[in-house]
């Protein structure tokens, strides 16, 4: 055989065994898993942690509107959480101390030394300790979403984030903020790690009644926290 035939076979057969490993490969494909399947894991994440740190805060409330600003603290599925808020209201920021614990929210207020009972709905926020409620709490959001769509990957440090595009119905999103329009639907983006854990959630629409939208960014960190939490 020449060296010119002999090249010719050579590269064929290259070829016939390149494509016989790549047709191997793709039989053995599965198939990738579903947004709708990938958030529902990520609720079940945040359902059975032991507890997380929420961080909940908007840059800023319409003119006019009493509203929460910031929350940061941990919650855990005693249901309660301890952390501070940050509340607009009559025109005027306050930040107060918060335990939430047996459905009754204790807050230090401004200028006092001592817990006191309060309604955080006069405040326009949830009870803090519902946040973290199976159903009706944030994970919630996760699972009434609709037409989910998977987004960009992301390296952050040792972990993989990748992003999904969705709409939450308003009925859901009134759980969590209870002046939302029920009615509506508001858009939003999860970032979800690679351990199927939702690290941060972005909302936008009418979570207050006759105002312009507002967008809220809620985070979550160090899955696994144990922290018992008491009444002060």
């Amino acid at each position: 055989m020449s060296n010119g035939r002999a090249r010719s076979a050579l590269g064929s057969l290259i070829l016939a065994l390149a494509l016989s490993v790549l047709g191997a490969c793709g039989g053995d494909d599965k198939p990738g898993v579903s947004p709708e399947k990938v958030l529902a894991a990520a609720k079940r994440n945040l359902d059975t942690t032991s507890g997380v740190r929420i961080g909940l805060s908007t840059p800023r409330l319409p003119v006019g509107v009493d509203g929460l600003l910031d929350a940061d603290g941990t919650g855990t599925h005693a249901p309660a959480f301890t952390g501070a808020i940050k509340v607009s209201t009559g025109g005027v920021t306050a930040d107060a101390t918060v335990v939430a614990v047996q459905q009754v929210v204790y807050a230090k207020l401004p200028f006092t030394s001592k817990f006191v009972r309060i309604d955080p709905a006069d405040y326009g926020a949830p009870d803090p300790a519902d946040l973290m409620a199976p159903r009706g709490g944030l994970s919630s959001l996760l699972t009434s979403a609709t037409d989910v769509e998977e987004g960009r990957k992301v390296r952050a440090g040792s972990a993989v984030l990748t992003s999904y595009t969705a709409t939450v119905p308003g009925r859901a999103v009134a759980a969590v903020i209870p002046g939302a329009t029920a009615s509506a639907g508001f858009p939003a983006t999860f970032t979800v790690d690679d351990r199927r854990r939702l690290a941060k959630a972005v909302l936008t629409g009418p979570f207050y009644p006759g105002a312009k939208d507002v967008t809220y960014t809620i985070t979550f960190d160090d899955y696994g926290i144990r922290k018992k939490i008491v009444a002060p």
